[in-house]
């Protein structure tokens, strides 16, 4: 099979490898679209991860061949399916306590670090082995491009269900990137009244497209002001930062309402510090979290909403590569005015 590894920083190759075969619990999947997340960005750039490396944890397939202790009454050959990526390992405090997403054992299995082969989620090749119990179905009538926005739009909803909006909530989402985009649509969905404050004029415009009731520009006011201003001088119930920032976050906790709760859902690029008036936090009872990866939960959830048409992914598809323009789709979505990006590797 063919599969995009990346050797070092800046240098995918195609290579030939082998087809792996399924354990007796496993399904091969043949792997039709895969998207392009901001770390696979990162690790093309230059990864804190071994190399070399399969990229993409962003994809969907088709049932190629069963494991010989898998379920036939729930998979056969030819379904369209999705994978839930995390490898948990149902045993840790994280698991057994409904926080799969923070399995020990996946943060540091060969996902990340394989000194003696290949790391990664192994979605950038033709073929893929993955746990039964991890797949979750698709009608043949949705496309492999929306299939495989659902781990990004299930790491939204895990970030919605971790914050409570209520309807009439005032909510502001920081960056109108992809998964902020997303946080405007599930945030409309939960009933909330929403701001995005986003730096570029046409991402701006396209917020107010998807659904935002109104758009902060950053650069020429003070979010912090501005957010104050559009809810009587209150602050916003649930704050999101989807950026990079630390400034930015550190805004974010400023323009939150008393009993607020303001949700990291992006790492820190830099991770450095920042300064948080803890008295204010103590005597205004607000909360301040972060969310990573999709839950279980929340993965069946994304399912749900892309199944049955109640979050519409399509129009933040940006553009698809074929898999051996890897590398011109990695600079492609490094580029700060894109959405999704994908690559097909089948039908």
């Amino acid at each position: 099979m063919k599969a995009c590894v990346i050797e070092k920083s800046l240098h995918y190759k195609i290579e030939d490898l082998p087809i792996p075969q399924p354990k007796p619990d496993e399904v091969l999947l043949r792997v039709t679209t895969a998207g392009i997340c901001t770390n696979d960005v990162r690790d093309y750039k230059g990864s804190k991860y071994t190399y070399p490396r399969i990229g993409g944890h962003e994809y969907a397939g088709i049932v190629e061949r069963l494991g010989t202790d898998v379920d036939t009454s729930f998979f056969k050959p030819g379904q369209k399916v999705v994978n839930y990526i995390i490898e948990e390992c149902g045993m840790c405090y994280s698991c057994k306590h409904n926080a799969e997403n923070l399995c020990d054992a996946a943060e540091s299995g060969k996902v990340f670090y394989n000194e003696n082969g290949i790391s990664g989620y192994m979605g950038y090749a033709e073929y893929v082995c993955v746990k039964a119990r991890h797949l979750y179905h698709y009608s043949d009538s949705v496309s492999n491009e929306e299939i495989a926005f659902t781990e990004p739009l299930a790491c939204v909803i895990n970030s919605i269900n971790k914050t409570n909006i209520r309807m009439g909530d005032d909510v502001v989402i920081i960056g109108g990137g992809v998964m902020g985009l997303l946080h405007v649509l599930c945030a409309k969905k939960q009933g909330a009244y929403v701001i995005v404050s986003e730096t570029d004029a046409k991402r701006r415009e396209i917020a107010l497209k998807m659904g935002a009731d109104k758009v902060i520009d950053p650069i020429h006011t003070d979010p912090v002001e501005e957010v104050k201003k559009l809810t009587g001088q209150r602050g916003a119930q649930v704050v999101y930062n989807t950026t990079a920032i630390p400034a930015v976050a550190s805004q974010a906790i400023e323009m939150v309402a008393k009993s607020g709760t303001v949700n990291m859902f992006s790492s820190m690029h830099p991770n450095d510090p920042i300064l948080v008036d803890a008295g204010r936090l103590h005597s205004q009872e607000i909360k301040v979290t972060g969310t990573v990866s999709p839950t279980e939960c929340s993965f069946a959830q994304a399912v749900d909403c892309i199944e049955k048409g109640i979050i519409d992914v399509k129009p933040l598809i940006d553009k698809v590569f074929d898999y051996k323009d890897v590398t011109e789709a990695m600079e492609y979505a490094a580029r700060p005015d894109t959405y999704k990006v994908m690559l097909k590797f089948s039908d």
